[in-house]
């Protein structure tokens, strides 16, 4: 029997891309074990080399030129990525992606990045005849996702949906699954083991997370949250950023048995299921895995984009805030530290309200896709 084979493409632009890719991978793999996977950044994977130094380019010019990037993503908003685009990144990932694909000899590409996703929308408009699917993982849909060569796009929402439609995307085109969460989150652990295995304390606890890059350094945020160290657990997670990781931990304000440093780690499901509060970025895939989890969010400096936009729809919803002023990180603690019994109770009503969410309707979206082609091939 011939094994079907799903190769997941994406790119290192945020870790959230590459995260969903993962997740789509995991859950394949648990309802389908016939199924194999292979995810790839595939301009990491082709440009070992250059590949990070462009992507430092790109978060220096995130974090410090936050407007340029918010023009840029407005003035092409509405825009596929044009000829000339297309045409360069053909030039360069033409010859190696075909070889990728002709040793693996995928029965379905999945794309989590926009790039990926118009390298393979080029290669099938020259011939290559494999199925595309491509994963919007925020919830947005700006017009680089956008090619007649995709076959299916897994969307977050229907607003998503609906801003694809005005794009000209085909209605049957379109499935709203969500955005792919590994399993790990819709399930839920006893906070008793996690506490031991993180050496916490029960009491209201605060996670204080900086994106996959560890971009938050808001000294502001830092020094408010260390007035209150006596009366709240803090959980601070800085991912990839090392640098700020060891300042931190020479800093005598978070010298505590109550504050808790943390570099990357595979275990923030956990994390998530023993915390109160999260404090973050509004990365799409964090979001969803907050939501997952039921976890109020208070969302720090949206990156330019599509930031903005998961942080727009989730405040909308009621499953997260802005921070506006240091006085809603004060408003909260006061909750945690008077009404703990109540922000729990509210956390149990949205769990309840998610309870109808189905954890693997984007990995179904694809199951269905490889039995679909497989029918057609008899």
């Amino acid at each position: 029997m011939h094994k079907q084979r799903v190769l997941l493409l994406s790119e290192g632009f945020g870790a959230g891309h590459t995260q969903a890719a993962y997740a789509l991978s995991s859950s394949l793999r648990k309802i389908a074990p016939h199924v194999q996977t292979k995810v790839m950044e595939l301009g990491s994977f082709l440009n070992p080399r250059m590949a990070p130094f462009i992507i430092t380019a790109y978060k220096k010019t995130v974090f410090t030129q936050p407007r340029l990037v918010r023009m840029m993503y407005r003035s092409n908003y509405k825009k596929s990525l044009n000829r000339l685009t297309t045409l360069a990144l053909h030039r360069l990932f033409y010859t190696h992606t075909t070889q990728i694909i002709q040793q693996l000899h995928p029965d379905v590409i999945v794309c989590t990045h926009p790039i990926p996703s118009a390298v393979i929308s080029r290669m099938k408009r020259l011939g290559l005849d494999v199925p595309l699917c491509t994963v919007i993982t925020d919830y947005d849909a700006h017009g680089t996702w956008v090619s007649a060569e995709v076959n299916r796009y897994l969307v977050s929402t229907d607003p998503v949906k609906e801003k694809l439609l005005e794009r000209g995307v085909e209605e049957d085109k379109i499935q709203i699954t969500g955005i792919p969460i590994h399993p790990n989150f819709w399930e839920r652990h006893g906070k008793d083991d996690i506490r031991k295995q993180f050496h916490l304390h029960d009491m209201p606890t605060i996670l204080i997370m900086g994106g996959g890059w560890g971009f938050m350094k808001d000294e502001a945020v830092h020094s408010l949250l260390a007035m209150h160290r006596d009366q709240i657990q803090l959980i601070f997670c800085f991912g990839s950023n090392v640098k700020s990781l060891e300042k931190m931990k020479r800093d005598p304000r978070f010298i505590h048995p109550n504050v808790h440093l943390l570099g990357f780690t595979r275990e923030i499901d956990k994390l998530m299921e023993v915390s109160d509060l999260l404090i973050t970025k509004p990365g799409g895939m964090t979001c969803s895995e907050g939501l997952a989890k039921a976890i109020p969010m208070l969302f720090h400096k949206p990156l330019p984009g599509q930031e903005e936009e998961n942080s727009q729809y989730f405040a909308a919803q009621g499953w997260g805030t802005p921070i506006s002023s240091l006085d809603d990180i004060t408003n909260w603690i006061k909750r945690l530290t008077d009404d703990y019994e109540g922000v729990t109770q509210e956390r149990e009503k949205v769990l309840s309200e998610i309870a109808s969410y189905h954890p693997m309707q984007s990995a179904q979206a694809i199951i269905d896709i490889l039995e679909s082609n497989s029918k057609a091939l008899i």
